[in-house]
């Protein structure tokens, strides 16, 4: 059986604050923090927008590419994200209900730093594959946590792309998946904490380096593939200084990564980022073109995909939903006082 992707869709919040004015107000040059990290902005959520109305919107943005799709026939969704509204309460079944998905299906919030997206492609390919559902969704959504004058704050940001995968009516076949998984604590955020703690040093080498490099090779080697065999990569985006890194360790060239490379326009968007710049692919991406994927997550792990684009997506509806560049496009601009308002680091009294 065929598994890989029927359908997906983005949603990315329009709101933006660029690294020099968070600079200004710690007494730092925001300018060249954001040269060093290759961010020139990043997305921040609306008052009114949390994991919820992302994961809901990139998910509804998915369902209108595919008309023909009964939502009843949904039998799984999965919601990836490291910033939940809820401890204790699915962002999954809130996303199934709003998109009319069957209620006898299994759905479940996902947790693995930044590649609970993929994870969750993952374990739909699975139950698809074993026929224990037709359609199988997988969401990765973040509204990013970073300390008040932290390095992080000039990164984490907002956005999130949901994923359709079943047998019939592939665009984009999964040939091969596989991870690579070790116990390395280079990010952590505890139960309570309102921001995550970064283990310096082992936050490159060790962790996203090791981890992405080795599942992309064990990949490669168990498809018998080469980087050059492929029309497009997209890598974790932490920022855009890392990706462009890896890439070029692995063999794979910018142009390969340029048309999936988010983060210099919207930030780190997390369990989003991987899905986000996957979908930005697939927006361009025509039939026979093969792209190569590997997420990372925290603490740490890595999933690395090869898909090939099939011939259904001449007959796909790109053009119900918005595309990302589309969704890019017209960013409204805050300055630190209303970003702070909208990441609820101010809190108004009544």
């Amino acid at each position: 059986m065929d598994v890989g992707i029927v359908s997906y869709g983005a949603y990315i919040p329009r709101f933006r604050i660029k690294p020099e004015e968070i600079g200004r107000i710690w007494g730092v040059d925001g300018k060249s923090m954001g040269k060093g990290l290759m961010i020139n902005q990043k997305s921040v959520p609306g008052c009114d927008e949390d994991v919820v109305t992302i994961a809901t919107e990139a998910a509804r943005n998915m369902m209108a590419r595919v008309p023909d799709v009964d939502p009843k026939d949904i039998g799984a969704v999965y919601v990836g994200s490291e910033s939940h509204p809820y401890a204790v309460k699915p962002t999954a079944s809130i996303v199934a209900e709003a998109i009319e998905a069957t209620p006898d299906m299994t759905a479940v919030d996902m947790e693995f730093a930044c590649k609970a997206g993929t994870a969750g492609m993952q374990a739909c390919m699975g139950l698809v594959g074993a026929g224990m559902a037709k359609y199988g969704v997988a969401i990765g959504a973040d509204t990013s946590q970073g300390a008040p004058g932290d390095a992080l704050e000039y990164s984490a940001s907002a956005g999130g792309a949901a994923y359709l995968i079943g047998s019939k009516n592939v665009i984009a076949k999964i040939n091969k998946t596989l991870s690579f998984t070790t116990d390395t604590p280079d990010f952590w955020r505890r139960e309570g904490q309102p921001y995550p703690l970064h283990g310096g040093r082992f936050t490159g080498e060790p962790a996203y380096f090791k981890h992405i490099t080795s599942a992309a090779k064990k990949l490669l080697a168990e498809v018998g593939s080469k980087p050059q065999d492929y029309k497009y990569a997209v890598f974790h985006q932490p920022n855009g200084k890392f990706p462009t890194r890896v890439a070029g360790m692995l063999g794979f060239t910018p142009e390969q990564i340029e048309t999936g490379l988010l983060t210099p326009n919207i930030g780190n968007t997390y369990s989003g980022s991987v899905p986000l710049g996957l979908a930005a692919v697939l927006d361009k991406a025509q039939a026979g073109d093969r792209i190569f994927v590997t997420s990372y997550g925290s603490g740490a792990g890595s999933d690395a995909f090869d898909i090939t684009v099939t011939d259904a997506i001449t007959g796909y509806k790109r053009e119900n939903a918005p595309t990302v560049d589309k969704i890019i496009a017209n960013p409204v601009y805050l300055d630190y006082g209303l970003y702070a308002k909208h990441k609820g680091k101010i809190i108004m009294s009544e």
